[in-house]
This record gives structure tokens, C-alpha cells and sequence, in this order.
């Protein structure tokens, strides 16, 4: 048994590169999609045995499903260009190509593979060097978290790193995804799919079957967090998961949501992460610096906001732009604008 598992452990390590490889050189778009979600699925096998089984969930649902369905979206989105144009485009390479001298088309290709070869053996080297010349740690941080165990308030390690004892990482990488929400936002509105669009038997079964499902899925990523492997992030991934099955299967509930709650769910995490922050210094402690006795309580407050808000951060950057208002607020809106342009202030 010890010897099949070394050998899996030595073709997933021969194989990742390769599929790294396959994935930046693939001229097909969609085919660099279909490996990069590949490539995600085995990176999640990877940190199995690695003996991570947190990151090894946030691999799986972040990197490879989430990332993956992103990807797939911003393809399709490519796609819908006008034909004229990337026609007008193809032939302009072609003639490119064909005003080229013979010996430059052929010497082309090569001496691209040579450079690209030459700055990666560069990097291999300098790298190398770096990793010879760093010195090695006296000692690992495992015994020094073992023996903070026990004001943590939680019992799983990577949960007290995460949100205790370097909760300020955390909280940086929560207001990243939010900044990001509102970049998407900020440039376009969701696409507005016809009503009248009804999804196939498959995808409506998926969703009654999966979607409660993954919602009680979600809840206990977030519950065993603090004693096993889960948390918000693994809890929001699947979230999202269910969010983008609903978008796909076009449900009239996800369109009547009215958007002031979604940007309260949106807001809901990172708001809550700071106000914990600045409760914590205001009651004689350091930044994220939870009471003793209640840290745990603290935790799962925060992990369990945090949690809807990543699923509806990255629901919402799969659907791409920020959600439709009202139409009572889109009317007021539009003829408060006109009113402008009649009264000379639009001028």
C-alpha cells in the first residue's frame, strides 16, 4: 500500500507541471479552461496528501469549481463579439504572416521556444540560489500554536491561525474579495435573462435536488470549522456554488431579490469583521484580540457573516455586474435625468 501511494505521489507531482504547461501553451480557449479546472482538482488531490485538508476543500471549491465557472462565463461573454470582427482580425494575422519572408516563418516559432526556454532556466536558477541561501528555521511554529491552544477558543489549528491569532490576514482577504465585488459593480449591470426562459428538465432537478443541500453543506463547513477541517471560506465557496446554480437555471426567486439586501449581504462580513477589530481594541485588547472566556462565540459570529458573504461575493462575480434596481427607483431615476436635460443642468 505505502509503495502505490509513492508512486501516485510521484506521477501527481510529474503530472501537475505538465498540466501547468498544457494550460499556459493551449491556443483554444476553451480547452485552457477545461485544464485549468483539471489542473485545480488534482492541485486539491495534492494538498490531501500533503495532510491540508482545509486548503485542500478551498482548492476544490475556490480554485477549480468557483474559478472555473468564472472562467467559463468571461468565455462565453468572448464569444457573443460580433463574427465581422474577429473575421476582420483573422485576416489581418494571416496577412501578417503572409507578408513574412519564408525564413522568418519558419525561424519564428524556434527561437520563441528557445527564449521562453532560457528565461525559464534563469528563473530555475536564480530561485534555486535563493532557496540555498535562505537559512533554515530553528524550530517549526506547530509547538508554539499547540501551546496557544488553549486561549484560541476553538480547537481546530488552522481555524485559530485564520481568525485568532493572525485574524488580520484573514480580514485583509475578506475586503479584497469585497473590493472586487465592487469593481464588477461599478462597471456594468447584470445581464437581464428573458423570463420567459425556462431551464431544461436536468438543470431543475439539479437545483431542487442540490440547492438545500448545499445550503445545509455550507452551515456545517462553518459549524466543524472550529474543530475540523472547514470555515468560512470552504462554507462560501459552496454558497456561491449554490448561487450559480440558480443563475444557470434562471430561478424567478433569485430575481426578485430586492438589491438593498443584497449589498447588506455583500457589506455583511467585512462589516462585521472590522466592528469586531475595533471592539476588541476598545475593550483594552490588541486588534482582533478576542476575550478569553468568549472566543470561540466571537468566531463563529464572524465566520458565520463572513460565509454569506463570500457565497454572495462570488456569486455575484459569476453573474457579472452589479444587480437591477427597482423599477418604481428606475423610473424616478430616469425622470429625474430628463427633468436635468430639460432644465439646461445635463447641458
Amino acid at each position: 500500500m505505502t509503495d502505490a501511494m509513492g508512486i501516485f505521489d510521484i506521477m501527481l507531482a510529474l503530472v501537475l507541471p505538465w498540466l501547468g504547461w498544457r494550460l499556459l501553451a493551449s491556443p483554444n480557449l476553451f480547452r485552457a479552461v477545461v485544464l485549468f479546472i483539471s489542473l485545480g482538482l488534482l492541485m486539491s488531490l495534492a494538498w490531501v496528501r500533503l495532510h491540508a485538508p482545509d486548503v485542500a476543500l478551498a482548492e476544490a471549491a475556490i480554485g477549480a469549481g468557483l474559478t472555473g465557472a468564472l472562467f467559463l462565463s468571461a468565455l462565453r461573454r468572448l464569444e457573443r463579439l460580433r463574427d465581422s470582427e474577429r473575421r476582420l482580425d483573422y485576416a489581418e494575422k494571416r496577412e501578417e504572416e503572409q507578408n513574412l519572408p519564408p525564413e522568418k516563418r519558419r525561424k519564428s516559432k524556434p527561437v520563441a521556444y528557445v527564449l521562453a526556454l532560457f528565461l525559464l532556466s534563469v528563473f530555475l536558477l536564480l530561485l534555486g540560489g535563493a532557496l540555498l541561501k535562505t537559512p533554515v528555521a530553528p524550530g517549526r511554529l506547530g509547538p508554539a500554536v499547540a501551546g496557544q491552544m488553549g486561549q484560541s477558543g476553538v480547537q481546530s489549528r488552522v481555524t485559530a491561525v485564520l481568525l485568532n491569532f493572525r485574524g488580520y490576514d484573514t480580514l485583509l482577504e475578506v475586503m479584497v474579495l469585497f473590493l472586487a465585488a465592487l469593481g464588477v459593480w461599478s462597471l456594468t449591470r447584470v445581464r437581464q435573462t428573458p423570463q420567459e426562459k425556462v431551464p431544461g428538465p436536468v438543470l431543475a432537478t439539479l437545483v431542487r435536488l442540490l440547492v438545500p443541500l448545499m445550503i445545509t453543506v455550507a452551515g456545517y463547513l462553518v459549524w466543524i470549522g472550529s474543530s475540523r477541517a472547514g470555515g468560512a471560506f470552504q462554507g462560501g465557496a459552496v454558497l456561491a456554488a449554490a448561487g450559480v446554480l440558480l443563475l444557470l437555471a434562471n430561478v424567478t426567486v433569485v430575481r426578485q431579490i430586492p438589491s438593498t439586501l443584497l449589498r447588506w449581504a455583500l457589506v455583511l462580513g467585512p462589516l462585521l469583521f472590522l466592528l469586531s477589530a475595533v471592539a476588541c481594541m476598545s475593550i483594552g485588547g490588541n486588534l482582533l484580540e478576542y476575550p478569553r472566556q468568549s472566543a470561540g462565540s466571537w468566531i463563529l459570529l464572524i465566520e458565520s457573516a463572513t460565509a454569506v458573504s463570500i457565497g454572495v461575493t462570488l456569486a455575484a462575480l459569476y453573474a457579472g455586474g452589479r444587480p437591477h434596481e427597482p423599477a418604481a427607483r428606475e423610473a424616478i431615476v430616469d425622470k429625474s435625468a430628463d427633468t436635468k436635460v430639460k432644465n439646461g443642468e445635463g447641458a
